[in-house]
């Protein structure tokens, strides 16, 4: 079901519905683009055009953070649970190995990609990739990637490159890579190679990930979360009070899907 969360789209999709909407789309060879949701990209999007038409135009905005689940059902939504990004990859590669998929990896260091490949080929030995790339190209090689995913003949491509360059790659591509699943993963290929550790399950319940990176990257994740916490934070309680002093805002509601909306 989709939803209007803080006038974001969200849908209110639990794992196993997200991957079979994933199998679904690379069996009928149709393209399906999801994009996962926290808290910093909710709050990016709000300054940053090109990031806020990404996530419009995704097929399926599912729930990354847990600071959105709660923000979401405290505004009368009926979401029940999170899809993590690092999650969904961790389920949809084991889907590839089962069923033959063939995914393609694009982004991060070289150094990182080769490792995180390495570790899902240790994981599931009958997985094959179609193949893979690193971030690190030149606005000049940009076609020869393309080209690249494109002759591969991918099931999945699973993007690991930052905000908004992922984002100006796939507005600029989309349409001509013939990939049926196209997801961003964000930090997930650190995560799969080792270099960066999840936090505790017991930590990610609490909805305290956050201050795990913080922990293990205080240069550079500080001031990160700092700011886009402290602006959620103000901008759900905003809307708290506002449905508070006008009750008739509660329950705000689904959204009609619109004609490539899967999530719907």
């Amino acid at each position: 079901m989709r939803a209007s969360f803080l006038a974001c789209p969200i849908d209110l999709l639990t794992m196993a519905e997200t991957v079979e909407l994933a199998r679904s789309a690379i069996r009928s060879r149709r393209r399906l683009q999801h994009v996962a949701l926290n808290v910093a990209k909710f709050v990016n999007m709000r300054s940053d055009p090109v990031l806020a038409a990404d996530v419009a135009s995704s097929d399926i905005v599912g729930i990354d953070g847990m600071g959105i689940l709660w923000g979401a059902r405290a505004l009368g939504l009926p979401a029940t649970s999170r899809v993590a990004g690092v999650d969904l990859l961790v389920e949809l590669l084991a889907v590839c190995a089962r069923e033959g998929f063939k995914p393609y990896f694009l982004g991060t260091t070289p150094a990182v990609l080769q490792q995180a490949v390495h570790r899902a080929r240790e994981r599931h030995p009958s997985l094959v990739f179609a193949g893979w790339h690193d971030g690190y190209f030149k606005p000049e090689q940009e076609n020869d990637v393309v080209r690249d995913i494109q002759s591969s003949a991918a099931d999945c491509l699973f993007i690991g490159m930052p905000t908004p360059r992922k984002e100006r790659f796939l507005a600029a591509h989309r349409d001509d890579l013939g990939v049926p699943f196209i997801m961003g993963v964000g930090g997930a290929f650190d995560v799969l190679a080792g270099t960066v550790r999840r936090a505790p399950a017991l930590i990610q319940r609490l909805g305290l990930e956050w201050l795990y990176r913080i922990y293990q990257e205080p240069q550079r994740m500080w001031r990160r979360y700092a700011a886009t916490n402290a602006l959620f934070a103000g901008i759900l309680a905003q809307a708290l009070v506002k449905q508070a002093i006008h009750p008739t805002l509660r329950g705000p509601g689904t959204v009609p899907p619109g004609p490539r909306r899967i999530g719907g």
